[in-house]
């Protein structure tokens, strides 16, 4: 194979398999479910990989897919995947595949992703005679907080390392795309190490005496005490956490009190904690609890404080995002490549499989040339709008991924 012959036709080659992406996401689009339990989304993935050399193992304890492709030539497997949940939220796009299931939403480009994975499973089974291994496509659900990866993992995803013929075939590579309204349509964006934070919420629960509105002094407020809590959050974080190993702390939830004239005997906050590291992640959880301790003994109150442990930083390999952007420079274009200067902030749970297998995640553009990606609605919108015409991009990229990975030594 000359590789890099085969590289540049991929864009062309993709084009051929455009449409039929086009039209499999626009039914993903129509008919999104949520969580890991994606009964409908699985048998459309299933009915348009139908006829693929593909081998299928469908997992049980959720709605998970994982397909694998046998090259020509013996070697290691080389893992793409593609999200396929959707998230609760209306749709108000206006778009004439809009949403047909109340409360539900592709608000993040998950159907871009599983019809763009599809797309290159049709290209690279046209290419199985310049594979070297093989690949396994990993069709997951219960991306936005449900850990659908995990599951995936725990059911066996990765003992898939075997081939037909008995040889052992080690995943050695992994490769993932998630679109975004924050780049412009086939503009491509990443880096080395952590490229999303960690994803953690919160619950503290401030307990005083409640009472009579008029007589505060007959009763343990909680409530300046909550508001207290929150200030002081906001000042641990600019104060205590180095601004160059970040962290966000916001707090989203704030209830107390059923009256104008009672005061309450509970006042609750929550939140999210993000991070791009282990070591500031743990001091900010210790931080909260140090917080929200000292100010409720202060104004002599109990509190009840829980941390939900979430996604974590999602890393990418510092030679395969090297290699990722090579492809992006050799398959798409020189000048479609941008450099993140820092981890975005949101979280991802591919992260789950980087801790384990060296490779990347991408972002890829999709909003058109004549709307400005800086006030376009961003991802989870519920009027956010992808340009399909980065669907070609993104199924050259993840075949780019693949047929360069499994090369012989």
């Amino acid at each position: 194979m000359s590789e890099p012959g085969v590289l540049s036709r991929l864009a062309e080659e993709a084009l051929d398999h455009q449409s039929g992406a086009v039209a499999l996401r626009r039914t993903l689009h129509e008919w999104p479910e949520i969580g890991n339990h994606l009964p409908v989304t699985r048998d459309n993935v299933l009915e348009a990989l139908e006829g693929l050399p593909l081998g299928i193992t469908l997992h049980e304890t959720t709605s998970g897919i994982a397909a694998t492709l046998e090259g020509e030539h013996p070697g290691p497997t080389m893992l793409l995947r593609g999200d396929m949940d959707a998230l609760p939220m209306p749709e108000d796009t206006g778009l004439d595949f809009t949403s047909r299931v109340d409360g539900a939403m592709h608000a993040c480009g998950h159907d871009t992703h599983v019809a763009m994975l599809v797309g290159a499973a049709r290209l690279l089974s046209q290419h199985r005679s310049d594979i070297h291994g093989r690949v396994l496509f990993m069709f997951q659900p219960g991306e936005e907080g449900h850990h659908g990866a995990q599951h995936m993992i725990d059911e066996g995803l990765f003992d898939l390392g075997a081939l037909s013929s008995g040889v052992d075939s080690p995943i050695t590579g992994a490769f993932a795309i998630h679109t975004t309204s924050s780049l412009p349509t086939g503009f491509i964006s990443s880096r080395g190490g952590p490229l999303m934070a960690s994803s953690d919420s919160f619950s503290i629960r401030v307990i005083g005496k409640g009472g009579h509105g008029s007589e505060p002094y007959r009763t343990l407020d909680p409530v300046p005490a909550a508001c207290e809590i929150v200030q002081a959050l906001q000042s641990m974080v600019t104060r205590r956490v180095n601004v160059f190993n970040p962290s966000v702390v916001t707090v989203t939830k704030l209830h107390a009190g059923t009256a104008f004239n009672v005061i309450p005997e509970v006042a609750e906050i929550g939140g999210t904690i993000r991070a791009i590291s282990e070591a500031t992640r743990t001091a900010v959880h210790d931080g909260i609890k140090r917080v929200a301790e000292g100010i409720a003994t202060a104004h002599d109150l109990q509190v009840e404080i829980d941390l939900y442990i979430g996604y974590d930083v999602t890393v990418n390999d510092h030679d395969y995002a090297t290699i990722a952007a090579g492809l992006v420079r050799d398959v798409v274009g020189r000048d479609r490549f941008v450099e993140l200067p820092n981890p975005v902030m949101g979280a991802e749970d591919f992260g789950v499989v980087l801790e384990r297998i060296p490779g990347a995640m991408v972002f890829l553009g999709a909003t058109p040339h004549d709307r400005n990606p800086a006030t376009a609605a961003p991802n989870h919108s519920n009027r956010v709008f992808y340009d399909e015409d980065a669907m070609s991009t993104g199924i050259a990229l993840y075949s780019a991924a693949a047929l360069r990975h499994l090369q012989p030594a």
